[in-house]
């Protein structure tokens, strides 16, 4: 073991990569919770267990904002039909599964952190979640960054303007040194008003929700 002190580089990169394997398999042992590095938030689920350790994983060997852009790369990937269909498909043997994954990925030149990811994932039946995984790890890169994630629903896109007052309402809800990252999406069926969640806070100001507010206290009196 002494000797592998004196390699670096790739050596590292594997090893990083065979300490994520460890984690994910063996997460729930507290030998191996005592080893992580603390992610900046807490996401629970599996989905938050694997994200974890390959926050953990990524952040001891610095490779954080490469892993992060890698996760963009695998995202895409689960997104394309041709990779998808064979990835996801339970019927799918899991050799050919990680062959695929990793022939896609092979042009990308793409770390051994997030290789292994995917090799333990398909070990334990598990690439349905990718993304998830994925969407986990952008939330923990997002609170170590500093930024609050922040989504808005209205019934009809938000012009310019509003779009600014609501920036500047929203940086009340911040505290020192954190930033907003704005998601917003247009729902139709909330008819008007504004769903907002940020951080652990939710409001529901929209139209629908006090119409029928406003109908089940009609129907109570």
């Amino acid at each position: 073991m002494r000797s592998c002190l004196f390699y670096s580089g790739q050596l590292e990169e594997k090893m990083a990569a065979l300490m994520l394997g460890q984690q994910l398999r063996q997460f729930s042992t507290s030998v191996i919770r005592s080893k992580l590095v603390k992610s900046p938030i807490e996401v629970y689920g599996v989905e938050g267990r694997y994200a974890t350790a390959l926050f953990s994983a990524a952040s001891k060997q610095n490779k954080l904002d490469q892993v992060e852009q890698e996760m963009g790369k695998v995202s895409a990937l689960i997104k394309n039909p041709n990779v998808s269909s064979i990835v996801m498909n339970p019927h799918v043997k899991r050799s050919i599964k990680q062959k695929t994954f990793h022939d896609a990925l092979a042009k990308d030149k793409v770390s051994a952190i997030t290789l292994n990811l995917i090799n333990v994932l398909s070990d334990n039946g598990r690439l349905t979640i990718t993304g998830d995984v994925i969407n986990a790890f952008g939330k923990m890169m997002s609170a170590h960054r500093g930024e609050v994630i922040c989504s808005v629903t209205t019934a009809q896109p938000l012009g310019e303007v509003d779009l600014a007052d609501l920036k500047v309402a929203l940086k009340g809800f911040l505290q020192k040194n954190e930033t907003i990252k704005l998601e917003t999406k247009s729902d139709p069926t909330i008819l008007g008003g504004m769903i907002v969640s940020i951080g652990d806070k939710y409001v529901d100001m929209s139209t629908k929700t006090k119409i029928q507010k406003l109908t089940k206290l009609i129907k109570e009196t």
